[in-house]
């Protein structure tokens, strides 16, 4: 899925995330962390982009569970960011 985050201080970003991450951000957004997060496409193909961010997001991230004392905004290195960008582009996002 592709999500629109806004942070607390009112600026948004996009994410790719599934069902678990979706629940931890709506968790984020009760406890204060985040302002909202938004569906903007609930089921998006699994490309070999999705694969590669994907594998990005398990190698560099680790989830915070229900725990959480913050949210985690994942980055994107220079090398990703292509990737994610055309994960939106086929997606008809931004």
């Amino acid at each position: 899925m592709i999500e629109e985050i806004t942070r607390n201080d009112g600026t948004k970003y996009y994410e790719v995330g599934n069902m678990v991450q979706n629940g931890r951000a709506e968790l984020a957004a009760e406890r204060g962390f985040i302002k909202m997060v938004r569906i903007l496409q609930l089921n998006i193909p699994h490309s070999q982009n999705v694969a590669k961010y994907e594998a990005y997001v398990a190698d560099n991230f680790k989830d915070l569970g229900e725990s959480m004392d913050h949210w985690n905004e994942w980055t994107r290195t220079e090398e990703i960011e292509p990737i994610f960008q055309n994960i939106l582009k086929d997606n008809h996002i931004g």
